[in-house]
């Protein structure tokens, strides 16, 4: 293995660091997705603009 690699996790301390940081990841990552469908959501209510309430249904 090279220096650059990550080593393997030898203690149960270092192991729920590791977790603590790939929990932290993940919710960061959800919160990101999330963002980014409202974004979509709004911006194409907005480009229907009003008329979206005036058709038919």
């Amino acid at each position: 293995m090279s220096k650059d690699s990550p080593s393997v996790p030898q203690t149960e301390a270092e192991l729920e660091a590791l977790k603590r940081v790939r929990r932290r990841r993940s919710i960061a990552l959800a919160g990101a997705l999330a963002l980014f469908a409202i974004t979509f959501y709004v911006l194409t209510i907005v480009k229907m603009g009003p008329a979206i309430f005036d058709r038919a249904l």
